[in-house]
């Protein structure tokens, strides 16, 4: 008999008892799982999946703080090749329906029996199981989409005319990389390899075009030992789903084939004539991304040099009071993919962006409650909190006191109306 797979697995759920036992009652290892952390609430939930990285996420739709459809955007972000089952009540089935891009494998209705759930995650086992076993297999089929795009992607074109580019456009849309000739999509080049410089085997390719096929009109072959991607679209697609497809490739290919790959990505192109300079591009991002903590290197990221962890504290430190501030947001700001920025932050600052994140606004909000006669709703604002509930709860997990306790003890005098809001 094959021995199972073992997939690591977080649960969230803000309902104490079922959250007890779902973590104790389930027979996670003979399912084929392994239960590495549990969370009452979506921003502990969060903290989790960036600092143990797990395989699966059993969560609950609605949470405090940050609701299941949320916590699996932000997810989405930093784990794109994570898996997301939603265990949660009939009503919220619509809602949940919203998150279908976010990867959700599973919808459980509550009350579910324990039964009920080890037959659901024995069929969420199998369903990962085969997931990577599709990305395994290699089907070859190229077309005359090879003979038009792989010289130009491999060869250099040292002038292009205009004339040249209207042609090559004309047989872009012949062989059906273009929608038509008025099709304006932008162009981008992603190379993948293996880190030793061996050659990928066949199944890398099929990973990357099946991957690429979720977010973004493609074409993928290998050439000298690599796998390239010509990827096409509007230039906000490639803002929303180009980071997300550069880390789904690395986890997905440490996951699936057991391989840890380098990916690079170059600058978006307007013509097929500077394909071949997208092309070198992305070998140099490529070569960048050897020192890369998540395995990506976009063009854009080669200039940067160290100082990245340090670079993203000194936003952090000025604009913690921010509410919107993510870790997708500063690695906006950074021009690099969240899954990097949190890998490069774990690593030099040893501990996650959220925890880093929430330390400083807790310094201030101690600062503020100590020294100023400032109401705690206040205090909250100015450190970044629109909820007062959520800012308690922080308050008290970081302290181990409430705000109006911390006052109390320092007999320090704050305001009266909505000091305290018991976490």
């Amino acid at each position: 008999m094959a021995e199972k797979n073992i997939y690591t697995v977080v649960v969230a759920d803000d309902e104490d008892e079922l959250r007890e036992a779902v973590c104790t009652m389930t027979p996670w290892e003979a399912l084929g799982f392994h239960l590495v952390g549990n969370a009452s609430n979506g921003l502990d939930a969060l903290e989790l999946v960036e600092r143990l990285e797990p395989d699966l996420l059993l969560t609950d739709i609605r949470m405090p703080f940050i609701s299941g459809l949320e916590l699996a955007r932000q997810v989405r972000e930093i784990r794109p090749a994570m898996h997301i089952a939603f265990l949660s009540g009939y009503d919220d089935f619509e809602y949940a329906k919203q998150a279908i891009q976010y990867n959700i494998i599973s919808y459980m209705l509550k009350p579910l029996t324990m039964d009920g759930l080890a037959a659901e995650l024995k069929v969420i086992h199998e369903k990962i199981d085969q997931r990577y076993a599709s990305l395994r297999r290699f089907d070859d089929n190229q077309g005359d989409r090879a003979a038009f795009l792989i010289p130009l992607v491999l060869e250099r074109y040292d002038a292009m005319p205009g004339g040249r580019e209207a042609a090559l456009r004309e047989q872009a849309a012949a062989c059906g990389v273009l929608r038509g000739t008025d099709d304006r999509s932008v162009l981008v080049v992603l190379t993948a390899a293996l880190p030793d410089g061996s050659a990928c085997e066949p199944g890398l390719v099929h990973l990357v075009d099946q991957l690429a096929n979720k977010y973004l009109r493609h074409f993928t072959f290998s050439s000298s030992g690599r796998v390239v991607a010509v990827l096409l679209g509007n230039p906000s697609d490639f803002e929303e789903y180009l980071h997300i497809l550069a880390d789904e490739i690395c986890q997905l290919t440490e996951r699936a084939l057991g391989k840890r790959v380098l990916v690079g990505v170059s600058r978006a192109v307007t013509v097929f004539g500077e394909l071949n300079s997208a092309y070198r591009q992305s070998l140099e991002a490529l070569h960048a991304a050897a020192d890369s903590e998540g395995g990506v290197s976009f063009t854009a990221d080669t200039r940067k040099g160290g100082g990245l962890c340090e670079r993203a504290l000194e936003i952090i430190e000025q604009r913690y009071m921010d509410e919107n501030l993510s870790l997708a947001s500063l690695s906006a700001m950074l021009n690099v993919s969240p899954n990097h920025l949190s890998a490069c932050i774990k690593k030099t600052a040893g501990e996650t962006f959220i925890n880093i994140l929430i330390r400083r606004r807790m310094e201030k909000a101690q600062q503020l409650l100590l020294t100023t006669n400032l109401q705690v709703q206040e205090i909250a604002r100015r450190c970044g909190y629109t909820d007062q509930h959520y800012f308690s709860y922080c308050f008290k997990k970081y302290s181990g006191t409430s705000p109006g306790a911390l006052r109390r003890q320092k007999g320090v005098q704050g305001g009266t109306a909505h000091e305290e809001v018991t976490a």
